[in-house]
């Protein structure tokens, strides 16, 4: 005798279209990879392709195979070129989105890819003006042209979320970040999901910002000389490092929480990944609970803190 199916057997997103900006590596990947494994259409995003390669020169690592991982999770994972500055182009991306699904559910802006631009210990007036306008225009425009051009699809139906991903929290960033324009760009996607929240609220929406810790992305483990096996070895040179996360740590914080029917409760708050793991009772891929943005916290707040006491 067999079984069928049912609706309460279907994964908690089944049905929902959702779009991740930026989703060729990083945290990026792993949100849009972990939304399908919870039965999403995910539209992925990025500049790099099979084809072309964007300016962070990084050519293994596409959208195409970020679409085809969320497909193998369970999902349906659709690669569209974007460029997130060009607004012609996110046009045309949620207009293909309108017309191949009627909806938009979930919105994650994880634009970036501004980190070779950064000079760290250097005044803002010692920065090259051009250099400090691309950091705004990756981390900053990119999030409010494409907010600006898919919410008001997202709005059509009560429920919609939008994820802004982004490098520390309200209360981790109320110290220097150590470049003027890093620190704009950062803090801006913080205050974009507290205003978008406002905003959401009245239609039945919610915004968030979040943000991993010390993460292991392909570009992270690439600058230290590491790899996925052997990056416990980067502590010596990084003593954070012993606190580092996946990017399948925050991909799964954020997909739980997209799940969640009581998401609204987070609706303008900016939360770390260690908090969404807690919440959410969820691990990295090592089945352990980092939670850099906690030691941090107490290093700054005069403890001394033990690593163990946060992984």
């Amino acid at each position: 005798m067999t079984t069928k199916n049912t609706a309460a057997d279907a994964p908690p997103l089944a049905g929902r279209i959702a779009l991740v900006a930026g989703a060729t590596r990083g945290a990026g990947r792993a949100i849009a990879v972990q939304l399908g494994q919870q039965g999403a259409t995910v539209y992925v995003t990025g500049r790099t392709t099979r084809e072309r390669v964007s300016e962070m020169g990084r050519p293994t690592e596409t959208i195409e195979e970020t679409a085809e991982l969320v497909s193998a999770a369970g999902g349906t994972g659709i690669a569209v070129p974007t460029d997130h500055l060009q607004v012609a182009q996110v046009r045309d991306l949620v207009t293909r989105i309108e017309r191949e699904q009627g909806r938009l559910d979930i919105l994650v802006n994880d634009i970036w890819g501004g980190n070779a631009l950064l000079d760290f210990d250097t005044r803002m007036w010692d920065i090259d003006l051009d250099r400090g306008l691309r950091m705004i225009d990756l981390g900053v425009r990119s999030h409010i042209i494409t907010s600006s051009v898919a919410l008001p699809l997202l709005v059509r139906r009560p429920g919609g979320l939008v994820i802004e991903v982004t490098d520390g929290t309200s209360r981790t960033n109320e110290g220097f970040r150590e470049n003027f324009y890093y620190d704009l760009a950062k803090n801006t996607p913080i205050r974009m999901a507290f205003v978008l929240g406002e905003e959401l609220k009245a239609v039945g929406g919610t915004a968030v910002a979040v943000t991993p810790g010390f993460i292991r992305s392909e570009e992270m483990l690439d600058t230290f000389g590491l790899t996925e096996e052997n990056w416990r070895e980067g502590t010596e040179a990084q003593p954070h490092w012993s606190l580092s996360e996946s990017p399948l740590y925050l991909g799964r914080g954020v997909a739980a929480l997209a799940a969640d029917p009581e998401r609204a409760r987070w609706n303008g708050q900016s939360v770390d990944s260690g908090r969404l793991a807690q919440e959410y009772d969820l691990t990295d891929t090592d089945g352990s609970r980092p939670d850099v943005w906690g030691f941090i916290l107490a290093e700054r707040a005069g403890e001394s803190p033990d690593p163990v006491d946060y992984r």
